[in-house]
């Protein structure tokens, strides 16, 4: 993280401390912000492989959403990256799905990349998938990180598909209460009624509890083949939350867990981008 995007959170976490002291709802009203503000200026992100093809844009709740068509196969694949991070980031596989016969596409989220907008929610993520798809498609198969996985499994509760297609899910981000304690914890914010009325404020703006954005309850209703690779000691989106629905035994569902890789590093990896092209094949 930046030093300038550092000290605009250290800033926002010192405003929330001192309005929670004040009043639980305003200081909640700044954290669902900071939390729905990505960290990292991706603007300037460029890449080689993506100059090379056909750029993409449409029109997503009065933002601009930029994104790439690259190659001309008979199936489609969607890149759909995690918070604070791009299309760009995925460049490295846009070679290997072109020669698996993929067209691929990937689009920055907003207040992402190349794309309009300051904030963005799980809720407006998901429904970009839906304009893409609306537009564009439906998708053969999905390449997503972190934020992008919980998007794309909501996305998937409301639309039609089945076993053919092939979802990628690359340390997605399974619990959004998992997130929220992980938060209050790295800004040592500790208390009960600042928590409570966060819960609060996600239920007024999207009508549903934290509890609901979970991919654990998203994925009973997901028809998908899916590929889980997660990290043991990823410290972003925990391990626990991933074995937890490999617990629940979903038939549909391979898990493959990898040690050393992290949060950032593991869709770089050689062998896990292998076993993914291989799963897409």
């Amino acid at each position: 993280m930046k030093i300038q995007k550092r000290i605009k959170v250290a800033y926002s976490v010192g405003k929330i401390k001192i309005l929670s002291k004040i009043s639980s709802r305003l200081a909640a009203d700044e954290l669902f912000e900071l939390f729905c503000t990505p960290f990292l200026e991706t603007q300037n992100v460029k890449s080689e492989i993506f100059k090379k093809y056909q750029p993409l844009s449409l029109t997503f709740q009065n933002k601009i959403v930029y994104g790439y068509s690259c190659g001309a196969g008979k199936k489609t694949a969607l890149i759909l990256h995690g918070f604070s991070s791009c299309s760009h980031k995925f460049d490295n596989y846009v070679d290997d799905l072109i020669s698996e016969g993929y067209k691929v596409l990937a689009f920055d989220a907003p207040a992402h990349g190349k794309s309009e907008g300051k904030t963005i929610n799980a809720l407006e993520y998901r429904d970009m998938i839906l304009n893409i798809i609306k537009e564009f498609g439906s998708p053969d198969a999905y390449i997503c990180h972190s934020f992008g996985g919980l998007a794309v499994m909501l996305a998937h509760e409301l639309i039609e598909h089945n076993e053919k297609t092939k979802i990628v899910l690359i340390a997605p981000a399974t619990e959004t209460t998992s997130a929220i304690n992980q938060a209050f914890r790295l800004a040592s914010l500790k208390s009960i009624n600042l928590k409570n009325a966060l819960y609060k404020k996600i239920e007024i703006v999207s009508g549903y509890s934290p509890e609901w954005f979970s991919i654990r309850r998203a994925i009973k209703n997901v028809k998908a083949s899916i590929l889980w690779l997660h990290d043991e000691f990823d410290k972003i989106t925990p391990a626990h939350d991933a074995k937890k629905v490999q617990e629940d035994n979903p038939p549909n569902v391979e898990f493959v867990f990898t040690q050393g890789l992290g949060h950032g590093r593991i869709y770089k990896n050689k062998l896990v981008q292998k076993r993914i092209i291989d799963f897409l094949k």
